[in-house]
């Protein structure tokens, strides 16, 4: 890493670190001595957190499509009062500040993540939910929660292809978001994603070696289309699945269209 890449890099988690205590301290204070739900502030400072660490790491969002007028965030629950389940392709670890600046909504995460000092406990207290891929037991208790959420008229974010990808095709998706939204009742909201750098992309390699690699980069420009709402229809859950996977696919081609024009 040269010179000027490692300033940039110490100079932004300084003030990644700085925002995460100050948004975390006004999350708490709020929440304890407000009137508002928890759930109401906790979406409200996790927006700011995320919209304000991805302007430190030089990251342009460029958002088009289903976002409702006026709303500054996708609302978490449908007209019928159930929670909304958001999905998305998965690309990079910044994946998770652009949704969360975006929609209100609990993120489902690495379970590794929970043991990062600062973060994981910050996570863990604005209602992040933690799976291990490799547990069944791991997997039944996050969708245990994703059904309580949705009760409880809150929104969840998935990466339903199960780990992050480089480029802009879509892989499988698997079931567990779709057999989610058909119990619950749940609308399905389609994301699609694309970036303008390649160094962007989560690759076999460690967690932080690629946080370290995005942080440094001066700049970062992305591209996300929110697609329309998609009811639990009287198709199976493969055939729901697939549907909605073809409709990410297509917003992550009309992001990259945006991105080379």
């Amino acid at each position: 890493m040269r010179l000027g890449e490692l300033l940039r890099l110490t100079a932004r988690t300084t003030a990644f670190v700085a925002n995460t205590l100050g948004c975390w301290a006004c999350l708490e204070l709020l929440a304890f001595f407000g009137n508002r739900p928890r759930i109401d502030v906790v979406n409200c400072w996790l927006s700011r957190w995320a919209r304000f660490s991805l302007r430190i790491y030089g990251v342009r969002v460029s958002c088009r499509g289903g976002l409702p007028e006026n709303k500054k965030l996708y609302p978490a629950r449908g007209p019928n009062g159930v929670g909304r389940i958001f999905v998305m392709n998965h690309r990079s670890g910044m994946d998770i500040l652009v949704i969360l600046s975006l929609v209100e909504a609990h993120i489902i995460s690495r379970h590794d993540l929970a043991d990062w000092p600062l973060l994981g406990k910050s996570a863990e207290r604005v209602g992040t939910l933690f799976v291990d891929r490799s547990s069944k037991r791991s997997g039944a208790s996050v969708l245990k929660a994703v059904a309580e959420a949705l009760e409880a008229g809150e929104g969840v974010a998935m990466f339903p292809e199960g780990t992050a990808f480089a480029g802009d095709e879509v892989r499988e998706f698997r079931p567990g978001a779709f057999k989610s939204a058909r119990r619950a009742g749940a609308e399905v909201i389609p994301l699609g994603i694309a970036y303008d750098n390649e160094a962007a992309y989560y690759r076999k390699e460690s967690f932080l070696s690629h946080l370290k690699r995005v942080g440094a980069l001066a700049k970062l420009n992305v591209a996300i289309e929110i697609g329309q709402p998609i009811a639990v229809a009287e198709q199976s859950t493969v055939e729901m699945k697939d549907q909605v996977r073809e409709e990410v696919q297509c917003l992550v081609n009309r992001g990259r269209a945006r991105l080379e024009s």
